[in-house]
């Protein structure tokens, strides 16, 4: 079966038999709303406890409020609620956190009973997003990934404890090796990566992440050279036969820099790179993956070499250049899920600026002239997922564009020029 995915038509198969379910509150949110609206008309409601108003002024959107810190019970009883009013429609969970796709996860067996859930099970993702196991399963798929230290804190009480020796000349990374145990924590200065430029700041994070109470497992790596514009995005879909039926990529033009955004881009332009989709293609078959998957990589300048960082076991919150691209990832999903049915395979091959910040800004970080020139010849269809032309609600395009123009005040306190290190 062949369906024609470009977004210009809405929606593009008509379908009131569906609901999707989406956990979080960003704009990632809004943009896995905005293709299940694109695709199929749906209404969509967000779990979240300070979703954005770009979502909560949607006129797609409704709003179901959780706790910042709801248990697992509470997360599944509100779930289990929204199952049991709708029980006329099927139902999809979808999330871009990895807090939630571990949840998703651990309560796999309750939700399948009411969700279509495209998410791989939870060993599979233990495997894959354990930072430390994930660089392993790479090297058995010929796959290059960071030089790597792991450092262990669950014996950190012990006064014979002490950081291993790191083999890498500074500056280095330094992250943990799963996102939740990290992310749960609160503590002042928190960042989601650190740069480290010097075995001083390194002990003192060490010191800091034990007054923190973290225990868990982090990382020390290899620092990567080059700017935001070294990175790639890939995204995937693989069905519930093991196939991968969607894959697409974009390189990476600017990123957040804010503290604990560190590493989210908020400019791409979608290309393929299709070595990097056979090395995603060989881990996911490997690891007998199902679901949505999101791949950060980039290529190192001194070698040309493509090095894997990371998989996130979800569908990323850009996921949205995807769709911009003419490929809108739900379809695909929701055929294999819900129709039961398998597409032909679609690889995006589209070209398109997908970009949340002013085009101004954005030009002021491109330091190849020949990409620079590239871009600005997009400016001009550039695709924000926040600006969705369906929206008619004044106060919503008003906050939209405010906080696109935030990034100004945001770029000069964290980012003001680009580097060679991104940082």
């Amino acid at each position: 079966m062949t369906i024609d995915y470009l977004t210009e038509t809405r929606p593009l198969m008509p379908r009131e038999d569906i609901l999707p379910v989406i956990i979080g509150g960003d704009f990632g949110v809004y943009g896995i709303g905005r293709c299940f609206n694109e695709a199929f008309g749906c209404r969509c409601i967000c779990v979240g406890a300070q979703p954005t108003e770009s979502i909560t002024r949607s006129h797609f959107f409704d709003v179901r409020h959780v706790s910042a810190h709801a248990s697992d019970a509470q997360l599944l009883d509100t779930l289990m609620t929204i199952a049991g009013e709708h029980s006329d429609k099927k139902l999809i969970l979808m999330a871009n956190h990895d807090i939630f796709s571990a949840f998703v996860a651990r309560n796999m067996e309750t939700l399948s009973r009411h969700y279509a859930l495209p998410f791989p099970t939870e060993e599979v993702m233990e495997r894959l997003t354990d930072k430390a196991e994930f660089a392993r399963e790479c090297e058995r798929a010929g796959i290059a990934t960071p030089g790597t230290v792991e450092v262990d804190f669950s014996g950190m009480e012990d006064e014979a404890w002490a950081a291993p020796e790191i083999p890498f000349s500074f500056p280095v990374v330094a992250k943990s090796a799963k996102g939740e145990p990290y992310d749960v924590l609160e503590f002042e200065g928190k960042r989601k990566i650190w740069f480290i430029d010097t075995a001083e700041e390194l002990t003192q994070l060490w010191e800091t992440l034990k007054a923190a109470g973290f225990r868990d497992t982090f990382l020390v790596q290899e620092l990567i050279p080059g700017d935001n514009t070294a990175m790639r995005s890939i995204t995937a879909y693989v069905d519930s036969r093991g196939e991968v039926t969607l894959i697409g990529s974009a390189r990476v033009l600017l990123e957040d820099h804010a503290p604990t955004m560190i590493g989210n881009p908020v400019a791409m332009i979608t290309e393929p790179f299709p070595e990097l989709w056979d090395g995603a293609e060989r881990l996911l078959k490997a690891a007998g993956y199902r679901g949505f998957a999101n791949f950060d990589v980039k290529v190192d300048p001194r070698t040309g070499e493509s090095v894997f960082f990371e998989l996130n076991p979800r569908i990323g919150r850009n996921s949205f250049y995807m769709s911009a691209a003419g490929v809108n990832p739900m379809v695909p999903m929701i055929e294999d899920l819900i129709g039961g049915r398998r597409l032909v395979r679609r690889n995006v091959t589209r070209e398109v600026l997908y970009s949340l910040v002013p085009g101004r800004l954005l030009m002021h970080y491109l330091r190849d002239p020949e990409l620079a020139q590239r871009v600005r010849g997009l400016l001009g269809d550039a695709v924000d997922p926040l600006r969705d032309p369906s929206e008619r609600s004044q106060r919503r395009r008003l906050v939209v564009e405010a906080q696109r123009l935030n990034h100004y005040r945001k770029f000069k306190r964290y980012y003001p020029k680009p580097t060679d290190l991104s940082y």
